[in-house]
């Protein structure tokens, strides 16, 4: 091979290295020796783990066919770049039908365990979340190493940690509702392992949930509403704590609680995850109501106006998506709607379709947000804890030119390289009055900063110490 090819497929061997989180491996503490004799002491008084990944964390497969359509870039995968993979990735779009209504065969398949790519038509395996997986016991993922930090022996009568898996291009409410039926499923199952294993009746088993980035979104939803759908007028719901009485622990890991200006970049401009795999266009991003769910809180000034430098409050609003030509709206994506609404021939009816789509996603995202906004304590027996990043610059507020819709990056804060470290505090400090102590709508039971990227948190030393002492050692 050439010695400039060589030189590439290095660069770009590194590049992806280190935007999974897997560029290294990093000394620690030795886990076996701290956890070992904790991790396999089961009884009832052990409360189940519920693993949930962040977006692009589940595997995501054709149901009738099998196809892959994320979670791999090799032969017979869903090339984004391609018609029939850009119609597999993209969620449906119809005037007239909610978005619950707009369904598709494509179903999630596990989680995102390891990210499997060709590059330069050679075979790569990238770990993704078999470290947060491993650190916690998940399945056939107990069993394997975790670097110098040593692996953690669960004995082989573990069987109460559990990974769930979503598609994580729709709505996180939908999300949350099908996280309320696999808890329901997995207390089920325990409850009879109690009782086979242990003589206990009908035990009421609580879970203790670790969530990564947008999981974090899902699982803040669900303890606070359960399984119930947002009012239908758009007014704000009442905070029932429904979703807590299955719930002892939520540990948020990077969860952006206040949005990240990522979200906006992408779907204004799409999104590369990684140098060498394929590019996903503004429209194919825009038909997914998560990202939207992604979008920061315009109160806290993510968003200037490139003339006036004023910010611009109010990033839900449909009318400035469709002044600014940005992503579902952008007549630059006319070629991507052809390929997404083959059986619409006018262009003016894709454009219609397409702003249609995007309002209802906007509308949507708008409610989601305020609903997690609203200031509440959980009830007593359940605690919230967070580990963030905030050692890496991190993309805090992007201007616009009106008219034109060009986005730059503004400024830079402190962050894991995705999500803000006030974002995820949901630091309601920012754009506001400034406080000494913090002023937040979520009641954090202990916060913990790590000096990681978003991804790579989930393999940090510090990280798996503390969630494993968390789960396995702290009283109640």
């Amino acid at each position: 091979m050439h010695k400039h090819t060589w030189t590439r497929l290095t660069l770009c061997m590194l590049a992806l290295w280190s935007i999974l989180g897997c560029a290294s491996v990093e000394q620690g503490p030795k886990l076996g020796v701290l956890y070992n004799q904790a991790a396999q002491h089961h009884s009832p008084m052990r409360h189940p783990v519920i693993v949930i990944p962040g977006i692009l964390g589940s595997k995501l497969i054709e149901q009738d066919t099998g196809q892959i359509v994320w979670g791999a870039f090799a032969d017979g995968y869903a090339n984004p770049n391609r018609p029939d993979g850009a119609r597999l990735i993209a969620l449906p779009m119809a005037e007239g039908k909610t978005l619950a209504e707009l369904t598709d065969t494509t179903i999630s398949d596990g989680a995102l365990e390891k990210l499997k790519v060709s590059l330069l038509g050679l075979p790569v395996q990238l770990n993704a979340y078999v470290n947060i997986l491993g650190t916690l016991g998940v399945g056939g993922y107990r069993d394997q190493p975790l670097g110098m930090s040593g692996a953690i022996d669960y004995g082989p009568g573990h069987f109460t940690c559990f990974q769930f898996d979503y598609d994580w291009r729709r709505d996180n409410i939908e999300n949350a509702k099908r996280l309320h039926t696999f808890i329901q499923e997995k207390q089920a199952y325990v409850q009879e392992q109690y009782r086979q294993r242990y003589g206990e009746q009908d035990t009421d088993v609580k879970f203790d949930i670790v969530a990564h980035s947008m999981g974090g979104l899902v699982a803040r939803y669900y303890l606070r509403y359960g399984n119930a759908d947002l009012p239908t007028d758009g007014s704000q719901p009442d905070v029932t704590w429904m979703g807590a009485e299955n719930v002892r622990r939520l540990v948020l890991v990077g969860t952006p609680s206040a949005g990240s200006a990522k979200a906006i970049k992408q779907l204004v401009r799409g999104a590369t995850f990684a140098p060498t795999l394929p590019s996903f266009e503004p429209a194919v991003l825009g038909t997914m109501p998560s990202v939207y769910q992604l979008l920061p809180r315009g109160r806290h000034g993510a968003l200037r106006d490139a003339e006036t430098d004023e910010v611009i409050p109010d990033l839900y609003d449909p009318k400035l998506w469709a002044q600014m030509n940005w992503g579902l709206a952008s007549p630059k994506q006319e070629k991507v709607l052809r390929v997404l609404l083959p059986e619409v021939q006018a262009p003016q009816d894709r454009r219609r379709i397409a702003l249609d789509h995007q309002a209802k996603c906007l509308d949507r995202a708008r409610h989601f947000a305020q609903a997690l906004d609203q200031s509440a304590k959980p009830p007593n027996g359940t605690t919230i804890h967070l580990f963030a990043g905030d050692a890496i610059p991190t993309l805090a507020v992007l201007s616009a030119r009106p008219g034109e819709g060009t986005l730059k990056e503004f400024e830079h804060l402190p962050g894991d390289g995705t999500v803000l470290r006030s974002s995820a505090l949901m630091d309601e400090r920012v754009g506001g009055n400034w406080h000494p102590m913090l002023v937040s709508p979520i009641h954090w039971t202990t916060v913990q900063f790590l000096f990681a990227d978003h991804l790579g948190m989930t393999k940090d030393p510090g990280f798996s110490d503390n969630v494993l002492h968390l789960l396995l050692e702290a009283p109640e």
